[in-house]
């Protein structure tokens, strides 16, 4: 449970980061004349920012709370598959898929995914086809808010149920009128925080490094030594090779088909621009996908998966991690990283299924 202090301060900074979102999209919506600039923006927007802009929107609330969650109870295994085989699937689909989409995404002035296929291969019936399993991306909406409720409703020691009603009310209500002119500039804000807080996170365990790596490998083994081992056996995503390096490959692939994903790049006016974009894209993500790594360190600080005798579930590993073992300030840093991580997703996801 956290502190007065922690909740009194982290109640003053949502309300602060609150106020920046909503002056932003003012700013944003203003500029909206029709469901084009909602959806692709009318703004000469810097390959840097945009490229912030993908990288915080892949980096959804999973990659900070929910897979280092995994990484604490399966341990190397799941590094090795998330942090490792997973990005380079992912980063060569982006490559590749970017270049493709954005030559005929250009030319036929599409909107979504859903409009590009349809016209690409002159089919209505698969645009729509399309566009359902577009739709079927509000199961991804309801895991990112769930792990932003875990979060701030550590951070409030206010209810979940009190904390969603809450969280879903604002996003949804200041996505309705921002689109692509704010969502861009909020998501490079947000990318820029995550940054800083995958930093944090990632040299929180430095101490457990003073033996060096053997010591610290031993210190997972004290606990079990299937946390050391490239594949787990008593998990049910990491039992083989099959499944760590064959599974997480194609899931890389699949995540860069997602509509608020591969039509990022649509917002470019320049070709020029792409392989910048792309570039700045995949430095920073690689940073975002290494965090899982912090789940080693959740494990240590409790090897029983246990906070207060209560079990820990494996969305809430991660936030009781950061409750526990960081002052104050750097906490409420850390959860605005972690809400950041998921508002970016939220915000691609609403603004690309609403346009579809």
């Amino acid at each position: 449970m956290a502190s007065q202090e922690m909740v009194l301060a982290t109640a003053i900074l949502l309300t602060a980061y609150a106020g920046i979102i909503l002056y932003i999209v003012y700013r944003g919506a203003r500029k909206n004349r029709s469901i084009a600039d909602y959806a692709l923006g009318n703004v000469q927007f810097s390959p840097i920012t945009v490229g912030l802009s993908l990288a915080a929107s892949i980096t959804s609330a999973a990659t900070f709370i929910i897979n280092p969650g995994f990484i604490a109870l399966y341990g190397v295994s799941g590094i090795l598959a998330m942090g490792i085989v997973l990005p380079l699937g992912l980063f060569i689909s982006l490559v590749i898929l970017t270049k493709s989409f954005r030559k005929h995404g250009a030319s036929v002035k599409a909107l979504t995914i859903a409009q590009w296929v349809g016209k690409r291969y002159g089919s209505s019936g698969f645009s729509l086809y399309m566009a359902f399993l577009s739709l079927l991306l509000i199961t991804f909406i309801v895991l990112i808010c769930v792990g932003m409720t875990k979060v701030m409703a550590n951070a409030l020691n206010v209810k979940e149920l009190y904390v969603l009603i809450g969280m879903v009310v604002f996003v949804f209500g200041y996505m309705m009128f921002g689109g692509a002119n704010s969502m861009v500039y909020t998501n490079t804000i947000q990318a820029v925080l995550m940054i800083i807080v995958a930093v944090i996170l990632l040299g929180s365990g430095y101490e457990h490094f003073s033996k060096g790596v053997h010591g610290f490998i031993e210190q997972l083994n004290a606990i079990d030594p299937a946390l050391t081992q490239a594949t787990n056996p008593a998990s049910f995503l990491f039992r083989d090779y099959f499944e760590v390096i064959f599974c997480n490959f194609i899931v890389g692939i699949a995540i860069v088909c997602q509509p608020h994903i591969i039509t990022k790049s649509l917002l470019l006016k320049d070709e020029r621009d792409v392989n910048k974009y792309l570039m700045t894209a995949i430095l920073v993500e690689t940073l975002f996908f290494l965090v899982v790594i912090a789940g080693l360190y959740a494990r240590i600080s409790f090897p029983d998966l246990k906070a207060n005798g209560a079990a820990l579930p494996v969305d809430g590993i991660i936030p009781a991690y950061v409750v526990q073992e960081f002052p104050v300030y750097a906490g409420l840093l850390v959860i605005l990283g972690l809400l950041s991580a998921g508002l970016s997703t939220l915000e691609g996801l609403i603004q690309s299924v609403s346009t579809t």
